[in-house]
């Protein structure tokens, strides 16, 4: 077994890296886990794993209860995160119960914002079973639902007390989830460690083949690299915004495509964006804007996508959340492993990166 620390007080918690499920029970008696548990997962996952993680739960003494929801982003939304409340009180559940997210992004997001509301907040575990999750989502205590247009705009921070990755849950994921999830991946290396970027070059046909020791390392570095910076800054007052990298640009596009686009895929179509932003002031090296792009490439991202409205995907930024002042906050690399936090990005520029990340746009 391969574990992190996050060191955030009382508030403090681990991340359990295995190849199976065998040892959720004893992680969960090892934090004074409830014995009254919600497990909330959705369609897809409770067919996979859901049924047999329940089955596992209630072998070992808990009183647990399922939720599942329809597949897909379209139900990461209010409706549901009160469906999970009224499970909670059908099930008899108090402020000591615990809620169990098994699932990719949108469960863990619901099931956690649930938690966080839920009798003014109860404990909550989070078992990611997709790549975007493994590496991101389940990562550092957001959760939120998307409302009026815009991504992860109602939520909360709420700390999970247990983060349990089983990686072979990959072998399942469709090949364009993985590579969504490899978006976020990629970006922990470009932000922090140039390294870890260099790693997921010389590694790819490894983390591609779904090499268990070499999917359990990556994941153990990129979590690793994501905790250091939730350590020093758990409420994204200043460090936490860099894991934005790539966000600002994506979250819209993503809007603009309801949703027809993955998360990964649109942030690494961020990344671009904010990497040639970099380029074009002389921040970021040529060569090193040439790697970022060979990676994404090579890890299958869409290079580029159809946006015919650009002024509409300008509207859409607007609505982003780490807008401040009636200035959007960017994240641009300086050199991989590097990156600086800017508001003087302009539209001109904005209008210059959709270009190049539009089909039939040019350098």
């Amino acid at each position: 077994m391969e574990q992190l620390h996050l060191d955030l007080g009382e508030k403090a918690y681990d991340i359990i890296f295995e190849q199976d499920f065998a040892r959720l029970p004893d992680c969960l008696v090892a934090i004074q886990a409830p014995q009254k548990l919600l497990l909330v997962t959705d369609s897809t996952v409770d067919g996979l794993y859901g049924r047999a993680v329940l089955k596992m739960l209630r072998q070992n003494g808990y009183d647990t209860a399922g939720f599942v929801f329809p597949a897909g982003e379209a139900q990461k939304q209010m409706q549901t995160v009160l469906d999970i409340c009224e499970a909670c009180i059908a099930h008899q559940m108090d402020r000591n119960s615990m809620i169990i997210a098994l699932g990719g992004g949108v469960a863990g997001d619901m099931a956690g914002f649930a938690a966080a509301i839920y009798m003014r907040g109860i404990r909550y575990v989070q078992v990611p079973t997709t790549l975007l999750s493994q590496s991101d989502s389940s990562v550092g205590g957001k959760t939120a639902i998307d409302f009026a247009d815009g991504k992860n705009i109602l939520g909360a921070f709420h700390q999970p007390k247990l983060v349990y990755i089983n990686v072979s849950t990959l072998k399942t994921l469709p090949n364009r989830e993985f590579i969504s999830g490899m978006g976020e991946v990629i970006k922990h290396g470009i932000i922090r460690d140039a390294s870890f970027f260099a790693y997921l070059e010389q590694n790819h046909d490894a983390i591609a083949a779904l090499e268990p020791k070499t999917l359990i390392s990556m994941a153990k570095t990129n979590c690793g690299i994501k905790a250091e910076v939730v350590m020093q800054d758990e409420f994204e007052n200043g460090l936490r915004s860099i894991l934005n990298f790539g966000h600002t640009i994506g979250h819209a596009v993503e809007s603009y495509k309801g949703y027809t686009l993955s998360h990964g895929e649109c942030v690494g179509l961020g990344m671009l964006a904010a990497s040639w932003i970099a380029r074009g002031r002389g921040l970021l090296p040529n060569a090193d804007f040439t790697r970022i792009l060979a990676v994404l490439s090579m890890y299958g991202f869409p290079m580029k996508t159809a946006l015919n409205d650009k002024n509409r995907v300008l509207d859409l930024m607007q609505k982003d959340k780490k807008k401040a002042e009636g200035k959007l906050k960017f994240i641009l690399p300086a050199s991989i492993g590097t990156v600086i936090q800017t508001r003087d990005v302009t539209t001109a520029e904005i209008l210059g990166a959709l270009e190049f990340i539009s089909l039939g746009g040019t350098v």
